[in-house]
C-alpha cells in the first residue's frame, strides 16, 4: 500500500513540477525583454525534447502485445514528463503570443486595440496566469483526449461475467442458505439457481474432443457445475431437458457431441499419480448469449465420483427477473460484508474524469480572468476609451471583457493546440495492456469538436463574466 502510494506520487508530482516551470518560464520571459529570443530558444529546445520523449514512448507501444505492469507504468512516466517538457517550453511563448496579438489587433475597433495593447504591455502581470491558463488548458484538452482512447480501448475489451441483468452474489459454503433465504425475500417468486465448485480435496478436468471451445479443461474450477436452474440460466431456455446423468455443451455454434472424458483424482498430490478417466454422454444445445460458452456439469455426476461439492455462487436469471439498482442494493445491505453481489449491466463509462477536467477548466477561467484584471492595472486605456466614449458604461464593459477575452484566447490556443499533440502521443501507453490475452487496439474518434467548443468558447465566456457589473459601494459602481 505504502510503495503504491510512493510510486502513484512520483508519477503526478514530477509532471506537475515540470508543468509549473512553465509558468515560471513565462514570467521570467516576459520580465526580462532583452534575453526573450534567448529564453525562446530554450523553450523551443525543451518543446522540442519533450515532444520526442512522447513520440519515442508512442512509437514503442504501438504493438499490440502484453506489458507488465512495472514497464507500463515507466512508460506512462515518462511520457507525461516529455509532455511537461512540451509544457515547460511553451512558457515563452506566451509573451510571444501577445506581442503577436497586440500587433495583429491595429486595425480592429479601439475597444480591442486597446485591451490587446493593455495586455501586452502589461505582460510582466499577465504572462504568468495566462500561462496557468495555457497549461490547465492543455490538462484538460489531453485529459480529454486520452479518456476517449482508454473508453475506447475498454468497451472493446469488455468481457460481461454473466448474462445482461443477471445477479451474481458470491457465497460463503456455510452461508450459502441465508443468502438464498435474503434473495427469496427481496425477488419474491424469482427462481434461484446454484453454481457449485469442487472444495478444496481432489482434482477435477474435462474434455471434449474435436469441439473448440475456450477453457473447457481447466483444474479449479473445471466445467461449471449446478442445478437444473443454472442449466437453464446458462441456455436462456426454461424448456432445456435436464438429466443428471448427461453433460451439456452450451455454445452459440452448431455442433455435435456424444460423449465428454472427465478426468479426476481423489488424492490432493499435486502429481495426481491416481489419475482417473471416466467418460459420460453428453448433447450439445444452442445458448441465448453468445458469450456463453460452457460445459455443463449435473452435480450428481461428480458426486459419484467420490468428489465433495460446495456453493460458489447463487444466479437470479435475468430472463425471469431483471434485478434493478435498488433491489442489489437492498440485498447488499442485508448480506453485509461477507458475500459480494454483482449484476451484469455491460460496459460502463467512468465519469470520473469529467470532474477533473471540470475543475481545471474552472480554474484556467479564474486565471484568465485574473489576467485581464491586471492589464487594466495602469487605467491609461481606460481614460482614453471614458474620453472617447463620453463615459460610457457599457464601452467600459467591452473593454473588461476584450481583455479577458483576448487573455483567455490566449491560453487556450496555446493550451489546446499542446494538449491535442500531448493527449494524441500519451494515449498509446494509455492503452497498451497488462493482461496476458491482449486485445487488438482499437481506433477511437478525437473529440476534435468538444475542443473547439472550448477554444471559441471559453474566451467568449471569460468575457461575458468580465463584463458583468460589479457591486456598488458607497453609492458608485466599480464603472
Amino acid at each position: 500500500m505504502l510503495m503504491g502510494l510512493v510510486i502513484l506520487y512520483v508519477v503526478f508530482a514530477i509532471p506537475v513540477a515540470l508543468a509549473c516551470g512553465s509558468v515560471v518560464f513565462a514570467a521570467e520571459s516576459a520580465r526580462r525583454t532583452h534575453v526573450k529570443s534567448r529564453l525562446l530558444a530554450w523553450g523551443a529546445a525543451l518543446a522540442f525534447a519533450g515532444l520526442f520523449v512522447m513520440a519515442l514512448v508512442a512509437w514503442s507501444t504501438r504493438e499490440d502485445k502484453h506489458y507488465d505492469d512495472f514497464g507500463s507504468a515507466l512508460q506512462t512516466l515518462a511520457a507525461l514528463i516529455g509532455g511537461s517538457l512540451f509544457l515547460t517550453g511553451l512558457g515563452p511563448a506566451t509573451p510571444w503570443l501577445l506581442n503577436i496579438l497586440r500587433r495583429r489587433a491595429a486595425r480592429l475597433s479601439p475597444v480591442i486595440r486597446l485591451a490587446a495593447r493593455d495586455v501586452d504591455r502589461n505582460s510582466r502581470r499577465t504572462a504568468a496566469p495566462i500561462a496557468i491558463t495555457m497549461v490547465l488548458t492543455a490538462f484538460a484538452v489531453a485529459s480529454l483526449i486520452i479518456a476517449v482512447a482508454t473508453t475506447a480501448q475498454s468497451r472493446a475489451g469488455y468481457q460481461p461475467q454473466a448474462r445482461p441483468g443477471t445477479l451474481v452474489v458470491n457465497v460463503w459454503a456455510e452461508d450459502a442458505s441465508i443468502a438464498r433465504a435474503v434473495i427469496q425475500q427481496e425477488l419474491p417468486g424469482a427462481p434461484v439457481a446454484q453454481k457449485d465448485v469442487l472444495d478444496h480435496q481432489g482434482y477435477f478436468s474435462l474434455d471434449v474432443k474435436d469441439v473448440d471451445l475456450p477453457d473447457v479443461e481447466s483444474v479449479h474450477p473445471a466445467g461449471s457445475i449446478g442445478d437444473q436452474a443454472f442449466l437453464r440460466y446458462l441456455t436462456g431456455n426454461p424448456a432445456t431437458p435436464y438429466d443428471d446423468g448427461t453433460a451439456v455443451v452450451v455454445t452459440p455454434d452448431d455442433i455435435q457431441v456424444d460423449t465428454v472424458t472427465l478426468s479426476y483424482s481423489l488424492s490432493t498430490d499435486k502429481e495426481l499419480k491416481d489419475l482417473r478417466v471416466k467418460s459420460i454422454p453428453a448433447i450439445a444445445v444452442r445458448s441465448a448469449d453468445p458469450h456463453v460458452n460452457e460445459v455443463f456439469i449435473p452435480p450428481k455426476v461428480v458426486r459419484d465420483l467420490g468428489l465433495r461439492l460446495e456453493p460458489d455462487k447463487l444466479i437470479v436469471d435475468p430472463s425471469a427477473h431483471r434485478t434493478t439498482k435498488a433491489e442489489q442494493d437492498r440485498i447488499d445491505r442485508r448480506l453485509g460484508d461477507g458475500e459480494s453481489t454483482y449484476v451484469e449491466r455491460g460496459f460502463q463509462e467512468s465519469a470520473g474524469w469529467m470532474g477533473v477536467v471540470a475543475a481545471a477548466i474552472g480554474v484556467a477561467l479564474g486565471s484568465a480572468l485574473v489576467a485581464g484584471g491586471r492589464a487594466g492595472a495602469g487605467g491609461r486605456s481606460r481614460r482614453v476609451l471614458l474620453r472617447v466614449s463620453n463615459g460610457s458604461v457599457l464601452t467600459l464593459r467591452m473593454f473588461a471583457a476584450s481583455r479577458s477575452g483576448l487573455s483567455m484566447f490566449c491560453g487556450t490556443a496555446l493550451g489546446a493546440a499542446a494538449g491535442c499533440v500531448i493527449g494524441l502521443l500519451v494515449a498509446w501507453p494509455s492503452t497498451t495492456s497488462i493482461g496476458w490475452e491482449v486485445p487488438q487496439r482499437v481506433s477511437f474518434e478525437t473529440p476534435w469538436w468538444a475542443i473547439a467548443g472550448l477554444v471559441a468558447g471559453l474566451p467568449v465566456l471569460a468575457g461575458i463574466i468580465a463584463a458583468l457589473p460589479g457591486p456598488r459601494v458607497r453609492g458608485f459602481t466599480r464603472w
